[in-house]
């Protein structure tokens, strides 16, 4: 790594994290300022003036975004046009003839959301691919071009090509797509590089959505570009992909599909980077910013990932990390239903007007503003070093709300507020970790975001976690994670076999074709052969099942082995086993990764000599119903290995440690501060 700089952007709903690490120094620069939703790209503008950074010295940027998850939200993606096998055009719309979203079967008034693309836009042609890979039809030139100009004319802003059984063999696709380009300068998606497996109804869908969020992506990243450049056209640009790998602007541009998870898989890198220094393999992460709380278990320091997502009940068969989001953040409004109880989201005060103690016109009381009530948030603390808050406001908005309650007092409506919020977080855990055979109490919670180590200690005592890991620079873990990360590629290959007729020679031979193209693209990204390693996995299932699990290969491994592993998660996954049937081979998998140098931090040496020392100011706290004199720590200060017995209030640039009374506390030699539930 040269002398220059690294760059983390991640856009909040609430806040926009910098982490600008310095190659020379090795010294890390943290800001935050307010997230323009209306345009992402204003606010990273700003917070790069305000960090004056040396763009012309920065050799890396990295940006997680969430362009594209806002824009399937909030129905704001481009015209989508979809070209398919003539016969299929509804595919997209019959689906599996399933309620995909969770819970809807019991629900009457269930409407299934619309495809993303209407029928007017659906346009067939005379083609056909066998399930052999076998051309039955191939297209024709007058066809494909008299459809070009239907589209053209209805104002389509983005093409979808989803032929059947392209995933076999794309050559009909790819013969279109060449005709598409000649006639219409509009993006192009194509199912076999999209989503090149089998599932023609997810690879569809999966494609549309890649194709009705390119124009929306294209425009975002090429207007923040000429900004970022300014003069200097040296810089490499990535944006974090869902998996948890950079992937360069071009990439993003083709296929924004990767990119729905950008943001919160870089906090988790940067939580397994500190969770690794600290000798943690186990972890649950936790990241809770100012309009959501998300969630991902880690097993081995390895992330839980899958291929079957749903997002808005449009189903993306791409490879994510298996991150849960649940509307319960900062900014999360109180309110009261019609039945006059106590709801806390997911409707979200955001950046403006923001809780009501941003004195900015907020007007129902927020998670932010019962914290700040309760004591557990300081008065004088300045919310990502800029927003002053007004305790009298956010006791205002109790107030007002408390009137719906019967008029309950203040202090208790608070609590409840928290409580609420706690549960819902402690749910979106147990989603991930109880309900797919983990016991959460076999991990460690790793919070961070600029909330999350405020109610990390409420979460695992709903949990029967007794270790908290709170790594450094929790505010800005996300951006920090971001330049932690590695270049990373995803393919995957449909390849069904019985896994037990199976050779490894005969899988080796698969996946070495599959690390030849990898290596190219990478090679050509400017990586060379040291800094390029592969990981191989496959997708595996009981023979007559319809789903599969992912099995990742070791370096020494053989099929028993392979089975034996199979099963074992599947009974981890599913409560139970079933050694005597076969098991069928569905895909295979390789991630190849193309490895940056990253920062390395300096051994930590705390500013502070004694537990007393640290102590900068004390004040009333709630807990329990009653509120009692707390020490306030400034975390700076905390010397190393030395017990913190709570209760106490911990604070830093960016976040507010709450260590409750049951609970102790200590600074380990990483600098990060560990959290045991006493006995």
């Amino acid at each position: 790594m040269g002398a220059g700089y690294c760059l983390g952007i991640d856009v909040g709903g609430t806040f926009t994290d910098f982490a600008l690490w310095d190659n020379q120094r090795r010294v890390a620069t943290l800001i935050k300022v307010p997230s323009t939703p209306l345009n992402q790209a204003v606010g990273i503008v700003h917070g790069i003036d305000e960090l004056g950074s040396p763009l012309g010295e920065t050799e890396r940027i990295v940006h997680g975004t969430t362009v594209g998850t806002n824009a399937i939200l909030q129905s704001k993606g481009a015209r989508v046009g979809l070209m398919t096998t003539k016969g299929f055009k509804d595919l997209i719309e019959i689906g599996r003839t399933q309620r995909l979203i969770p819970n809807s079967m019991f629900k009457p008034k269930f409407i299934r959301p619309k495809p993303l693309v209407s029928r007017r836009f659906r346009f067939e042609i005379d083609e056909r691919t066998f399930a052999s890979g076998e051309i039955g039809k191939e297209v024709a030139p007058d066809d494909l071009k008299e459809t070009a100009e239907k589209m053209v004319k209805e104002g389509v802003e983005s093409i979808a090509i989803c032929f059947l059984h392209s995933y076999r063999n794309p050559d009909n696709e790819k013969k279109a797509a060449l005709l598409l380009r000649d006639l219409a300068s509009i993006p192009l998606s194509l199912s076999s590089e999209v989503v090149p497996e089998y599932r023609e109804f997810e690879r569809f869908s999966s494609t549309v959505v890649n194709a009705y969020l390119a124009p929306v992506m294209i425009r975002y990243l090429e207007s923040l570009e000429s900004e970022l450049k300014r003069g200097d056209e040296g810089r490499t640009f990535f944006i974090m992909s869902s998996c948890g790998g950079m992937i360069s602007s071009k990439t993003a541009q083709s296929f924004p599909i990767r990119t729905i998870l950008s943001g919160p898989a870089g906090g988790v890198n940067g939580a397994i980077h500190f969770s690794r220094q600290a000798g943690f393999r186990d972890i649950i992460t936790y990241d809770m910013g100012g309009t959501s709380t998300d969630v991902c278990l880690v097993k081995n320091l390895l992330p839980m990932a899958s291929s079957e997502h749903l997002l808005s009940g449009i189903p993306l068969k791409t490879l994510q990390m298996e991150i849960n989001t649940v509307g319960a953040g900062g900014g999360s409004v109180a309110w009261v239903d019609e039945d006059g109880r106590l709801k806390v989201g997911p409707q979200s005060a955001g950046a403006d007007p923001g809780p009501a103690s941003y004195g900015k016109g907020g007007g129902n009381p927020t998670i932010t503003d019962a914290n700040l009530f309760l004591g557990r948030l300081g008065a004088k603390s300045l919310l990502g070093g800029k927003l002053r808050l007004y305790p009298e406001l956010a006791q205002e908005s109790l107030q007002r709300l408390s009137r719906g309650l019967s008029g309950l007092e203040s202090h208790r409506l608070a609590e409840g507020i928290l409580q609420i919020a706690v549960t819902k977080m402690a749910s979106a855990i147990k989603e991930i970790s109880v309900e797919k055979g983990h016991d959460p109490r076999d991990y460690v919670l790793v919070p961070y975001g600029g909330a999350g180590p405020m109610h990390a200690a409420s979460i695992a005592d709903e949990l029967g976690i007794s270790t908290i890991l709170i790594p450094r620079f929790p505010g800005n873990l996300s951006a920090l994670g971001l330049i932690l990360s590695d270049v990373r590629h995803d393919d995957v290959q449909s390849w069904i076999r019985h896994l037990g007729s199976l050779k490894m020679e005969e899988l080796d031979k698969e996946f070495q074709t599959m690390e030849r193209g990898a290596s190219f693209i990478l090679r050509e990204e400017g990586f060379e052969p040291k800094d390029i390693f592969f990981q191989r996995s496959l997708d595996l299932r009981y023979k007559g099942q319809a789903f599969e699990l992912n099995i990742p290969l070791r370096d020494d491994d053989a099929i028993g082995k392979i089975a034996e592993r199979f099963h074992v998660r599947f009974e981890e996954t599913y409560g139970h086993s079933r050694p005597e049937k076969f098991i069928e081979l569905v895909n295979l998998r390789l991630s190849s990764f193309g490895v940056v140098q990253k920062p390395s931090f300096p051994p930590y040496e705390s500013k502070g000599k004694s537990i007393k020392g640290a102590q900068k100011d004390e004040r009333q706290v709630c807990f329990q119903g009653q509120f009692q004199r707390t020490p306030v720590y400034d975390r700076d200060l905390l010397p190393c290995e030395e017990l913190l017995s709570g209760p106490g209030i911990v604070e830093e640039s960016g976040a507010t440690t709450v260590v409750l009374p049951a609970w102790n506390a200590k600074v380990d030699a990483s600098g990060n501060l560990l959290l045991n539930r006493r006995r």
